[in-house]
């Protein structure tokens, strides 16, 4: 962020009486532009002009508000307001033009006689979208502590990020103080409140940490309380975070979003919900991995080091399509309740796709199904991995004809995926990967309980699901964790 000037955090106190504030860019503030002289010879007004300083007059009771600091400390959203102001200070207020208000708080008769009884206001110039960042930036006191960066007058701002080492290798948004502040204004959360100590060099990351880091994925404000339910996760003990950075499998965090949150910042959960178009699924989990890199040190030839990597380690977020789905949501399945917000952070790879076009019954899909989970990071292993089956709207489709719910999938297909020891051993089929050879007599079961967590999204056409293979599961690995997602 670049040098932060001192600004004028204090209001600039105004003349007792009565002020009016306007510009000249507003047609009701031109319309009662008599109004005014009549009232500043009659009643001792002082007009507050926000953009022509000789209107709406060249005269002694006409003060330009050039830097905007009156118009912004004294909350004016629509001109024309009239205050009444005693010791500096505004008691009371009206705004736009209506004769017999104006009359009535002016205390002066016969205002206007010839213009229309009422008309609307305009938006004030410290409410412009196009002002407001830097306003907010020049008065209110910066309460960001983060470290500001120069950038040279010749540098390219995006190379001069990448340069420094803070970009995925993708261009990131430069997170001016105003933007920073924007940012937080998506959370009630203070800017130094502690959000999680981040691994792998455990650095304390505050709400403004994340903000700077969701400024530069690309983030919307309303997007910044699920990109800290996110961290918060990504930070447990459960999730292990720095392991699953330490392992060469080409493995990260995959969020997926549930409750009304979804709607509320348009995240897409139907055509090509897995892939780019969409700005909420595609930055979020790029903000979440920003953090982990930028403040937590977890640098890819650092700590990270995957073996191929992944287009998943980016970062990739994705919401469930729950009014689509006759099961409950993911959310649900893990103890939170319809109506809650929240985020489930999984250890996934890339999704691959798993073609079905020919089965009309769920006995045939589910078959099916349990033969690709099979292959799940090995057909040799079982009992390690968790995995995530992201079932389409036309794959769904068959369990809700039949009137399947998700326990009886689950339990279907958790029966086809017992499989005989004597398979999965080492050495077996002529394999030297396995299990150990102590466990041949037994059913193997390819999920430990709870191993397979199955999300409902996709759009409408298309007889495929995706797969997502997980990392290792349990005290040494890595297990999902739901968070709730709060403002």
């Amino acid at each position: 962020m670049p040098d932060a000037q001192s600004p004028a955090t204090t209001a600039p106190a105004l003349p007792d009486g009565l002020v009016a504030v306007v510009k000249r860019d507003c047609a009701t503030c031109v319309l009662i532009a008599p109004v005014l002289a009549d009232l500043a010879d009659r009643a001792g007004l002082t007009v507050v002009t926000q953009d022509d300083p000789e209107f709406p007059a060249t005269a002694d009771w006409v003060m330009h508000d050039s830097d905007l600091a009156i118009s912004w400390h004294h909350d004016i959203e629509t001109v024309p307001t009239v205050l009444s102001v005693t010791d500096g200070r505004p008691t009371d207020r009206i705004v736009g033009w209506n004769r017999s208000e104006w009359e009535s708080f002016t205390g002066t008769d016969h205002l206007g006689p010839g213009l229309p009884d009422w008309r609307p206001g305009c938006g004030s110039l410290s409410v412009d979208p196009t002002l407001t960042d830097e306003l907010a930036v020049r008065f209110s006191g910066s309460v960001l502590k983060s470290r500001r960066v120069e950038i040279a007058s010749l540098e390219d701002d995006w190379d001069a990020m990448h340069d420094r080492g803070w970009s995925d290798g993708m261009p990131l948004v430069p997170p001016t103080e105003a933007r920073v502040l924007r940012m937080l204004e998506g959370t009630t959360r203070p800017a130094d409140d502690l959000v999680a100590v981040v691994p792998p060099d455990l650095v304390e990351c505050t709400v403004e940490k994340v903000a700077v880091n969701a400024v530069m994925a690309g983030c919307r404000p309303e997007y910044l309380p699920v990109v800290i339910a996110a961290l918060e996760a990504a930070c447990t003990d459960e999730f292990n975070m720095h392991g699953l950075l330490a392992t060469t499998m080409p493995v990260g965090p995959v969020l997926i979003v549930n409750g009304p949150i979804r709607e509320r910042i348009a995240m897409n959960s139907g055509i090509n919900v897995l892939g780019p178009g969409n700005r909420a699924n595609s930055t979020i989990g790029r903000a979440l991995q920003l953090v982990i890199r930028n403040v937590g040190g977890g640098r890819p030839g650092g700590v990270d080091r995957a073996t191929h990597g992944s287009p998943a380690k980016y970062g990739l977020c994705f919401p469930e399509d729950e009014e689509g789905s006759p099961w409950d949501s993911l959310a649900e399945s893990r103890g939170f309740v319809d109506g809650q917000s929240t985020v489930t952070l999984f250890p996934g790879e890339s999704p691959r796709i798993l073609v079905d076009q020919m089965s009309r019954r769920p006995e045939s899909l589910t078959r099916h199904l349990a033969l690709a989970l099979r292959a799940n990071i090995s057909p040799k292993l079982a009992m390690m991995f968790d995995s995530m089956l992201v079932l389409s709207p036309e794959h769904m489709s068959r369990y809700r004809d039949a009137g399947w719910d998700r326990a009886r999938f689950l339990d279907e297909i958790g029966d086809l995926l017992t499989l005989p020891g004597e398979e999965l051993i080492r050495g077996a089929g002529g394999i030297e990967e396995g299990i150990p050879a102590a466990l041949a007599d037994g059913p193997i079961p390819k999920f430990r309980p709870g191993g397979l967590l199955v999300v409902h999204a996709g759009g409408g056409a298309g007889l495929f699901s995706s797969i997502i293979a997980g990392w290792v599961n349990g005290s040494m690995g890595t297990d999902p964790v739901t968070r709730e997602i709060t403002p």
